[in-house]
């Protein structure tokens, strides 16, 4: 009787499943790389950028819904979901236009509130996946709140930052490419 390693292990297989991965987990990258490219195109530009932060409460919502849309079993679940989660970034979004109103804003500069409003972000994701019951978008608020010591630690260092980020983006992509057979 011959005994074979299971398929799992062979190198084929775990090249599609780390690409499986990254393509069902899209979203949740996508929440973290919107995120980290705010701050780091607002530290490299010294300007601040108030309605890209504006707009990624909602792409952050709409996430946040698709993600618990799935466990929502009946319509009254889908509908508190959606209401919830609503009015979660509705008040997410509120709390970062207190940080861009004039008076407030004068007082910090550009590096200062992309800081406070990536802590926005971050406390209003993990908030956010508690209530829909989605620890992926509760996992990208605490990766997201664990960046912000980092990046202030990090400030002077913006083209390492970016260099990191273009060396995983380049790894994800020899990993998702590397298998592939041409047509």
């Amino acid at each position: 009787m011959t005994h074979r390693a299971p398929e799992i292990l062979s190198p084929e297989t775990h090249s599609h499943s780390v690409a499986s991965f990254f393509l069902r987990q899209w979203p949740y990258f996508l929440m973290l790389l919107l995120a980290l490219f705010g701050v780091a195109y607002t530290s490299v530009t010294r300007q601040g950028m108030t309605t890209y932060w504006i707009a990624l409460a909602p792409i952050f919502g709409l996430i946040s819904i698709a993600g618990g849309w799935q466990e929502a079993e009946t319509a009254e679940e889908k509908w508190r979901l959606v209401r919830t989660q609503v009015l979660h970034w509705g008040a997410v979004l509120a709390a970062m236009c207190l940080i861009f109103i004039g008076d407030v804003k004068q007082m910090m500069n550009s590096d200062s509130s992309a800081l406070t409003v990536l802590t926005v972000l971050a406390l209003g994701s993990f908030t956010a996946g508690i209530h829909a019951d989605v620890w992926r978008v509760s996992l990208v608020g605490l990766l997201l709140g664990l960046a912000v010591p980092a990046i202030a630690w990090l400030e002077e260092s913006t083209l390492l930052i970016l260099l990191i980020v273009a060396v995983i983006a380049a790894l994800g992509a020899f990993v998702f490419l590397r298998d592939r057979k041409p047509a």
